[in-house]
């Protein structure tokens, strides 16, 4: 099997505007009291993309396995991770489906903390969907900070952030869609739904502009390269799929879970069947298999997995499991020069003609180039990261000393 290179796709990432919102989080009096109520949203807002790292993680895709697939192993964002990251865990509660009822104008007013009036009045259409203008909502949450209304301008605050930062759309618009996943309540399957939508649908279309919470992906890789998040039981697979399916705002997809044990930090002894393998995909209004219907179904019945089930943390690959994963790695020609194989057969010398043996030099000496150029990238990308670990560190204990301090202030008479 060869290993030339797959042609390189130019990916683009949408980031939203967030200085109003991080403007508006000054207002946040007591940021621990907050977390407590809706989890590391501020810890979202704060983040300062590198979009050269994630340039580079989104050349690894891989459309089958719906992962990233590197040289010798694999990884992907996971349910668990998400809500680690976000500090919301995934519940029990229904999933946003999108065919859900446009909630009536009483029912968003009530939760705004504002008037059935307000919200029929500032109810307008944009790119086709219904919602409310950023404009009208940070007024509204400014008024409200400027009044000490806590409950009100808290609650108006984090429908923004749902609306401009976790699923952005059209810019300065919360729409319909926002609204209905923060009525809910369950944000992580839908977030992690339109990242993998978002990356599948783009290397499809041979690259493009990705449309997702661009600062969870890429706090989700720094974590992931930093440090291993532990956890004692994962979900594996819902209802009869044997993997995970994700409904996101634009359709549905999946991501297989028996890939991310390595990742996990627990023992793969051999490479995964084809049944945890299989592929789900469809975008909004495409729909002719009616997977929407079995995702949704699917999601009553979620099965999980254990330390018992997925052995101990040892994060040892076997194998089986490493050979499938470089040739898997082959086939898609990545975008990385290949290493020598290390198995090799032995065959008796010969005699090669002059000609054949400068070709052969040649071509030794291109392999050469290829293997220094990406030992030379490699070694940029862990300075990288010993960087980001250093900023990591003093970011968590700047969280760590504000916190304190926000608790402290709380206790004084």
């Amino acid at each position: 099997m060869g290993c030339g290179r797959r042609n390189t796709k130019k990916y683009n990432f949408r980031c939203p505007d967030l200085k109003e919102l991080r403007k508006l989080s000054s207002s946040v009096l007591d940021p621990l009291d907050f977390k407590k109520r809706h989890g590391k949203l501020l810890y979202v807002l704060s983040a300062d993309v590198v979009k050269g790292l994630l340039s580079v993680l989104i050349k690894f895709y891989d459309p089958l396995y719906r992962c990233f697939t590197f040289p010798d192993y694999q990884l992907m964002p996971m349910l668990e991770e998400y809500g680690h990251l976000l500090g919301i865990p995934v519940s029990n509660k229904v999933l946003f489906s999108g065919l859900e009822e446009i909630s009536r104008s009483h029912i968003i007013a009530k939760a705004l903390h504002l008037k059935k009036s307000e919200i029929e009045a500032h109810w307008v259409k944009k790119g086709g969907v219904f919602g409310l203008t950023s404009e009208f909502l940070i007024g509204k949450a400014t008024a409200f900070a400027q009044a000490s209304s806590v409950d009100a301008f808290e609650a108006i605050f984090v429908l923004l952030i749902y609306g401009l930062a976790l699923f952005p759309n059209i810019d300065g618009f919360i729409d319909v869609n926002a609204i209905r996943i923060f009525l809910i309540g369950n944000p992580v399957p839908t977030l992690l739904g339109d990242v993998y939508l978002s990356l599948h649908i783009r290397n499809f279309k041979g690259g493009g502009t990705i449309v997702c919470c661009v600062p969870l992906l890429y706090k989700w890789f720094i974590c992931t390269c930093l440090r291993r998040l532990l956890f004692l039981d994962i979900i594996d697979s819902c209802g009869e799929f044997s993997n995970v399916p994700l409904i996101g705002t634009q359709g549905g997809i999946n991501y297989n879970p028996a890939l991310a044990r390595r990742q996990l930090g627990f023992p793969v002894r051999d490479k995964p069947n084809n049944n945890q393998l299989e592929g789900l995909f469809y975008q909004e209004g495409k729909d002719p298999q009616h997977l929407k219907q079995k995702m949704i179904h699917a999601w009553h019945n979620v099965h999980r997995k254990g330390r018992s089930e997925l052995g101990p943390c040892n994060c040892v690959a076997l194998v089986a499991y490493t050979l499938w994963v470089k040739k898997r790695a082959l086939e898609l020609k990545m975008s990385y020069a290949c290493e020598i194989p290390m198995s090799m057969v032995v065959v008796e010398p010969l005699t090669l003609p002059n000609q054949d043996v400068e070709e052969l030099e040649d071509a030794l000496a291109k392999i050469k180039q290829e293997k220094d150029m990406w030992e030379e990238w490699f070694h940029a990308l862990s300075r990288k990261h010993e960087e980001l670990q250093f900023e990591y560190k003093d970011k968590d204990a700047l969280i760590e000393l504000l916190e304190d301090r926000a608790v402290k202030r709380q206790r004084k008479p």
